[in-house]
């Protein structure tokens, strides 16, 4: 008996989110006015509220301040409801733009994560935008941006940038097929162009190209390619923007042209890669040097963007914290567990032999790397927020989370944070007049939480924040509460109850445990 009260109850629990807001979405509606938020806007703007906001068919129409701290609000001040309207009260919330994720990879084969599992992870954290760079492939990727776009699934919007030479059927290997290549990919609807680095002509030819067709790019400079063609070389020829920092170590050398690299190293070892790849930013030239500030006036010059991806190296400076991140026991998949454990073959899981001294230069690395990040803002340049996830034990959605609090170490003041993660993004990604800001014109595309993130954005962890009651009782404050996309409200909770659901059922079909690395049951 017991056991089919509970059931009833939980039955109980989700026809009320169904009928209110829900995993499956609710909206969009003729007209939604959100009451009574505090607005953290993607402008740099500092909070203000309570404020009022109505949505007419996914279209801000009214941004509306509707009291004062401490004061009763006067009802007849507010925006009337219409006949069909929908209200969603989030009096004491805090209101911001939907977040963009400029590095998002859909899953993979390898990790065995499918876009429900991602795409619920990143809405349950308030990413409304993806920039997915090089994935399974450009018709993959463009199926499932336009189902998003319908609405036909619950998902970010999704911008397709198709991985340079993608589907070719063959290595690219001249000017003039790079040109056919990235007008072939424009063609087939594609957003922009992931480069990986060529042959110098290779990539003039196709960055030009592509900038002439009017789209934008991004490039992992990988170190197979940098020491002929850097991020400068990239950016004058129109790269948008470079994700990581390969290439930008490599435009700062000053007394050499290639990385010191030992001479038994072997590009297709991982622990050789990320272990030397930690003391790159040792061999550059030194913070606010003339090289140093000549290589950043140029590249603010271009109105260049910078995607740093921090988190997604973290595990290099610090391997027990990224691997004991308590997410992954309830959110991480049994076989995306299995990818991140020590390998010779799975791309970033180069745990060899990983100690105290490549994580110490790492920790140096993040310095260096960091200073010039935050003078690059500080100096009018776009920094952009990106995860790269599914690597490296990163997860969908709380990486990005970690991002934002990574940028905070860089010394981003917290506004800050929140124009890199909205604004910049849409900026960067050419849909500013979209999305971004919360602006009378521009779409629905809103994250609400209960706590202020300003003060702490591990509120917006799907696992919440850590805090000790009056009465001395731990409490798990935060999360997002809902995530609004395209006008549709979502409860982000519930998201992520699904994805805690997927994991467990695929746990016991497998009678799976998450073990650390070299331990056995």
């Amino acid at each position: 008996m017991k056991k089919i009260n509970i059931l009833l109850a939980t039955l109980l629990f989700w026809s009320i989110n169904i009928v209110a807001q829900s995993a499956a979405g609710d909206g969009p509606h003729s007209q939604l006015i959100i009451r009574g938020v505090m607005l953290i806007n993607g402008n740099g703007a500092p909070p203000q509220g309570p404020i009022d906001i109505v949505v007419e068919n996914n279209i801000i129409k009214k941004i509306q301040v509707v009291g004062y701290p401490g004061v009763a609000i006067k009802e007849d001040n507010r925006p009337q409801l219409k006949a069909g309207g929908k209200e969603l009260d989030c009096t004491g919330m805090y209101l911001m733009p939907g977040f963009v994720d400029m590095h998002g990879h859909i899953g993979g084969n390898a990790q065995g994560a499918d876009s429900e599992y991602v795409f619920r992870l990143w809405m349950g954290h308030g990413i409304t935008t993806v920039r997915e760079p090089s994935g399974r492939g450009v018709d993959f990727t463009l199926d499932l941006k336009q189902k998003s776009a319908k609405n036909e699934i619950v998902a970010p919007r999704i911008l397709a940038y198709t991985g340079f030479g993608q589907g070719n059927g063959g290595p690219i290997t001249s000017p003039e097929m790079a040109r056919e290549w990235v007008r072939n990919n424009a063609k087939k609807g594609a957003d922009g162009i992931k480069f990986f680095g060529a042959e110098p002509e290779i990539m003039d030819a196709a960055l030009r190209e592509n900038k002439k067709l009017g789209l934008r790019s991004a490039c992992h400079h990988a170190q197979l390619n940098v020491a002929r063609w850097n991020v400068l070389h990239s950016a004058r020829a129109g790269l948008t923007s470079m994700e990581h920092w390969y290439g930008l170590p490599e435009a700062l050398f000053e007394d050499r042209t290639v990385q010191d690299y030992p001479l038994d190293y072997n590009y297709n070892n991982e622990q050789h890669r990320f272990e030397e790849a930690g003391r790159l930013w040792q061999q550059a030239a030194k913070p606010y040097s003339e090289h140093w500030n000549a290589v950043m006036d140029e590249l603010l010059a271009l109105n260049f963007t910078l995607d740093p991806t921090f988190n997604i190296y973290e595990a290099s400076r610090d391997l027990q914290r990224a691997r004991r991140a308590e997410w992954h026991e309830d959110y991480t998949l049994p076989s995306l567990w299995d990818f991140y454990q020590p390998s010779k073959i799975s791309h970033g899981s180069y745990w060899h032999d990983w100690g105290t001294e490549q994580e110490v230069a790492w920790k140096e690395n993040y310095k260096l790397w960091m200073t010039f990040v935050n003078e690059y803002k500080n100096r009018g340049g776009r920094v952009t927020a990106g995860s790269d996830s599914g690597f490296i034990f990163q997860l969908y959605g709380f990486a990005y989370v970690r991002e934002l609090e990574l940028l905070r170490e860089a010394g981003f003041h917290p506004l800050e944070i929140i124009r890199s993660a909205t604004l910049n993004g849409a900026e960067a990604l050419g849909i500013d007049d979209k999305v971004g800001t919360v602006t009378v014109g521009k779409l629905a595309d809103f994250v609400v939480v209960e706590e202020n993130p300003l003060k702490n954005l591990k509120v917006l962890y799907g696992t919440g924040a850590v805090r000790l009651t009056e009465d001395n009782e731990v409490v798990r404050v935060g999360g997002v509460k809902y995530t609004i996309k395209d006008g549709i409200v979502y409860d982000a909770k519930a998201l992520l109850k699904e994805v805690k659901d997927m994991v467990d059922i695929e746990k016991k079909k497998l009678n799976y445990k998450i073990l650390q690395p070299g331990i056995k049951e």
